[in-house]
C-alpha cells in the first residue's frame, strides 16, 4: 500500500504561508511516501518558472526520503481565468476545481481538458455523484468517461483551520456507501488523496493514511 497525498499548498498560494521545505519535511515526518504540491495558478501567477525551479530543486534534495510530485491547482471561475496552458509543461499533474459551479469556465469541457494541458488531470474536491445528476448522466457513465479520458478524481480529506474544520460530505458518504465504491471501482477511474494543507501545523497525516488504506481495502486504484 502506498501512502500518497498530492494536494498541498505553500507560500506560492495567497492562502498558504509555508516554504516548500517546511511542508515537505512535515509530510516526511508524517510517513507520507508520495507527496504533491499544487499551488493555485492565480497565486503563482507570473512566478511559474520560480515555482518550478524551487520545487524541482526540492525533489532532488528530498529524493531519498519522499517522492515529490509537482503540480498546479487550476481555478475555473471567471474571476480567476486560466489560459496559459503552457504553464503546465514539465509538471506532473494539475487539479481542476469549480467544474460543478454554474459559471465554471470548463464545466462539461473537462473531458477534453487533457488535450489542452501538458500533464495529468485530476478533479479536486468535487462531488461527482451529485454532478452526474446535474449533467443528466448516470454516475457510472460519468466515471467511465473520465477514466477513458485519463482523468482522476480526488478524495479530499481536509480538516484544518483554513477550511473551518469542515469535512467534505461527499468523502464521508463515500466511506459508507458501498454502491458508490462499486461504481468507482467498476469504472476504472483512479483516485487521488489530498489533505489540501495550508498550514504545516494543521497537517494530519492519519487522515491521509486512513483513506489510502480504505482505497486499498476496496481494491480501488490510487493515482500517484
Amino acid at each position: 500500500m502506498i501512502i500518497s497525498d498530492i494536494h498541498s499548498h505553500t507560500y506560492y498560494s495567497a492562502c498558504g504561508k509555508d516554504a516548500p521545505d517546511t511542508v515537505i519535511e512535515t509530510a516526511i515526518k508524517g510517513g507520507i511516501e508520495v507527496f504533491g504540491i499544487c499551488d493555485h495558478h492565480y497565486g503563482i501567477g507570473e512566478r511559474i518558472n520560480e515555482y518550478k525551479n524551487e520545487l524541482f530543486d526540492c525533489r532532488k534534495r528530498f529524493k531519498d526520503d519522499i517522492k515529490l510530485l509537482v503540480g498546479i491547482e487550476i481555478a475555473t471561475v471567471p474571476f480567476h481565468p486560466f489560459t496559459k496552458y503552457e504553464y503546465t509543461k514539465d509538471l506532473d499533474y494539475c487539479l481542476v476545481e469549480h467544474i460543478d459551479l454554474p459559471d465554471s469556465t470548463v464545466g462539461t469541457d473537462i473531458f477534453d481538458y487533457p488535450s489542452k494541458v501538458y500533464c495529468s488531470v485530476g478533479i479536486a474536491h468535487t462531488d461527482l455523484f451529485a454532478l452526474a445528476r446535474k449533467w443528466g448522466m448516470t454516475p457510472l457513465s460519468l466515471f467511465c468517461k473520465l477514466a477513458d479520458a485519463g482523468i482522476f478524481w480526488e478524495m479530499n480529506v481536509n480538516y484544518d483551520r483554513i477550511h473551518g474544520y469542515r469535512e467534505h460530505p461527499y468523502v464521508l458518504e463515500f466511506y459508507k456507501n458501498e454502491e458508490q465504491q462499486n461504481t468507482v471501482r467498476d469504472s476504472g477511474i483512479k483516485i487521488s488523496v489530498g489533505f489540501d494543507g495550508h498550514r504545516y501545523e494543521d497537517y494530519d497525516p492519519e487522515r491521509v493514511k486512513r483513506m489510502c488504506a480504505f482505497l486499498n481495502e476496496k481494491n480501488i486504484a490510487l493515482w500517484t
